[in-house]
C-alpha cells in the first residue's frame, strides 16, 4: 500500500519534531523554552516537500496545494500530540506535565489532555501560518486568471 505525500511528509514532520526533542532532553536542554520554537522549522521542510513535490508532477493549482500542504503539516501535529500523550503517561501523567508546564506557557495543574488539548490548537493554528506562508513563497509558481 503506497502512502499519500501528505502522509508521508506528515511522518516526516512528526520524526523530525520527536528526534528533536528527544534530543533536547538527552543533551539537558529540554527546560529551555525558546528552543521549543525551532520545531517549526521540521513543519517547514515538510510542507514544503509536499508542495515541491505537487509542483513537480504538474498540479499547479493553488487552492489544491494549498489544501495538501494542510494537510501534511496536520497530520505532523496530530502524530506529535498523540506522541506527546504517549510519552507523558510513560514519564508519569498529570506529574510529567505539570513540571513541563513550570517551564512553558502554561499556569496553574494541567492534566496530560489539558496540555495537549492547548498544543493542539496552537499546532492547528501554526499550521494554517506555515500553510500560508509557503503558498506565498510558491505564490509565482500559479497562473493568473
Amino acid at each position: 500500500m503506497k502512502l499519500s505525500k501528505e502522509f508521508n511528509n506528515g511522518i516526516i514532520i512528526f520524526i523530525g519534531i520527536s528526534v528533536y526533542f528527544a534530543l533536547m532532553n538527552i543533551l539537558g536542554f529540554s527546560n529551555v523554552f525558546y528552543l521549543r520554537f525551532f520545531n517549526v522549522f521540521f513543519v517547514f521542510y515538510g510542507v514544503n516537500k509536499t508542495v515541491q513535490m505537487n509542483l513537480a508532477e504538474g498540479n499547479k493549482g493553488f487552492v489544491s496545494n494549498a489544501i495538501s500542504a494542510l494537510i501534511t503539516s496536520l497530520v505532523g501535529v496530530f502524530l506529535s500530540i498523540i506522541g506527546l500523550i504517549i510519552y507523558s503517561y510513560i514519564k508519569g501523567g498529570d506529574a510529567y506535565v505539570q513540571s513541563l508546564s513550570k517551564t512553558f506557557l502554561f499556569g496553574g495543574n494541567p492534566s496530560v489532555m489539558t496540555y495537549s488539548i492547548c498544543l493542539l490548537f496552537e499546532g492547528i493554528a501554526s499550521s494554517v501560518i506555515v500553510t500560508l506562508l509557503v503558498m506565498l513563497y510558491y505564490n509565482k509558481q500559479y497562473p493568473a486568471d
